[in-house]
């Protein structure tokens, strides 16, 4: 099945986007002729980019400038694999199943645009039948649509509000400090929501930003609302949001094609432990295999992770608090179990599950396109299942036995992912941005630090948190160190 393609406004954006990258290219290319030139002689050692992270962010801004030109770069990535915090689990024949980060959606065409460009296909999320409710012994099915169910004046209200609430900066929003104070689960007491209704508005919070309402920041959730054209079905839903699409190959894929494409560019095992000397010209990445020297540095990084790298000098205070407070207590861990065949679809399911008081926020139908096989994966709350893989494996086959009936008890493989204790250079799925963090810190977020340009889905003005936007922060870091670079030349 091949991507939906809508060619005249995606075309045109395109072709925006690489005029915008040609014209800084031929500043580029001047500055390889004419500093590079001076860089044989007295720096021969000295790239003129050193970029922090081989994830969506990491290597759209290495291929930006591969393109445009730049040759003198490097990608240093802590992890043995590309891909960041997405990941396939490769369930043979040609199957896999995302152990990470996976759904697209309307109004993300960063990365619709890249998928296309590496000619990697998209197909439909599959959500067609009832979806099913689990509260202790009781079950109850029902057709959702493709949404998650909720409270549509709720909903509505939450719309309007975001307008005023710009993604790019929510701290500038026209009553900011007065919607900072709240938290999301404030704001719902407030308008006296129904429980079941709650339950299904918690629920959606949750999945999207990580946090119960209790945690999240209202500004923080408006924001992300923005983001998705204010419309809060976009943003929760899989019928027309952001859960409506999945990558043939899995979301890694795009990673690992880049990554491909930039040969020794990449470099893995390689974790940076110390920066220096991030006001001067030239910085010293110490790394686990050896010191890398650069005239710039692309930190596409997590700001949580930020902390785990020691900056000589201090960072200013501003940006290091940003740093130190920033939320890193969203781990998420994904199961897959594999079937012969979607049994549930037979019966009308869809295959999404809701545990109202289980270990399952949600499971979910993550079949590949020709459905060949069956896959259920699910989101589990971390530290609520067994350790043991085939404790956890039976305990999951119980709870969709009760939802879907006995055919789920006898799955063919069973795959496990715990992101906060496996993956140390992840530490949070997203970002729950608490009250009062926007307000005071979110200032500090994008502007470059010396010879520090900060990337990474979190610093993206649009769709903050997904895939979309890491792709969207590489674009954006790229063209900065471009311009550095042509700045340099016009100096020289």
């Amino acid at each position: 099945m091949t991507s939906k393609r809508k060619p005249d406004p995606q075309t045109r954006r395109q072709l925006l986007r690489l005029a915008a990258v040609g014209a800084v290219s031929l500043a580029a290319g001047e500055v390889s002729l004419a500093a590079g030139g001076a860089a044989k002689s007295a720096d021969r050692d000295v790239l003129d980019v050193a970029i922090i992270g081989a994830g969506l962010a990491g290597l759209t801004a290495a291929r930006d400038l591969k393109r445009a030109g730049c040759e003198s770069f490097v990608v240093l990535e802590a992890r043995n694999r590309v891909g960041g915090r997405t990941y396939n689990h490769d369930l043979g024949r040609g199957v896999i199943s995302e152990g990470g980060g996976q759904w697209i959606g309307p109004g993300q065409t960063a990365i619709f645009d890249l998928a296309r460009e590496l000619e990697v296909d998209t197909f439909p999320t599959h959500y067609a039948g009832k979806t099913v409710v689990l509260a202790g012994d009781a079950r109850v099915a029902q057709d959702l649509q493709g949404g998650l169910g909720g409270d549509e004046a709720i909903a509505a209200k939450l719309s309007a509000l975001a307008r005023g609430v710009p993604s790019a900066a929510p701290w500038e929003a026209q009553h900011a400090a007065e919607l900072d104070r709240l938290t999301y689960g404030d704001w719902l007491l407030q308008q006296g929501v129904k429980y079941e209704d709650g339950y299904f508005l918690a629920l959606a919070a949750k999945l999207s930003l990580g946090g119960a309402p209790a945690q999240l920041g209202l500004l923080h959730y408006l924001s992300m609302i923005n983001t998705a054209d204010c419309s809060y079905e976009r943003l929760e839903s899989t019928k027309g949001g952001a859960q409506e699409t999945r990558f043939v190959g899995g979301s890694q894929v795009l990673s690992i094609k880049m990554a491909r494409d930039l040969g020794d560019k990449v470099r893995l095992s390689c974790p940076v432990r110390k920066i220096s000397g991030w006001d001067r010209d030239i910085v010293e990445l110490h790394t686990d295999q050896g010191v890398v020297r650069a005239r710039q540095v692309i930190a596409a990084l997590n700001p949580a992770l930020c902390n785990q790298i020691v900056f000589d000098p201090p960072l200013p205070a501003g940006r290091s608090q940003l740093q130190r407070l920033w939320p890193a207590n969203a781990p998420m861990r994904k199961t897959v179990h594999v079937y012969e065949r979607p049994f549930w679809r037979d019966d009308g399911y869809n295959g999404q599950i809701f545990q109202v008081d289980g270990p399952v926020f949600m499971a979910y139908d993550n079949s590949p396109p020709d459905g060949s096989v069956g896959v259920l994966s699910a989101f589990v709350s971390p530290g609520s299942l067994p350790g043991e893989p085939k404790a956890a494996e039976r305990t999951l086959s119980a709870i969709y036995a009760q939802a879907l009936g006995d055919k789920a008890l006898h799955p063919k493989q069973f795959h496990d992912l715990d992101w906060g204790r496996v993956d140390p250079w992840s530490l949070t799925c997203i970002h729950p941005i608490p009250p009062g963090f926007w307000t005071k810190w979110g200032e500090f977020l994008r502007p470059q630090v010396g010879r520090l340009i900060w990337s990474g889905t979190e610093t993206a003005d649009l769709w903050p948190g997904a895939m979309d936007g890491a792709v969207r922060s590489g674009h954006r870091a790229a063209l900065q160190a471009l311009g550095a670079m042509a700045h340099r030349s016009r100096e020289a």
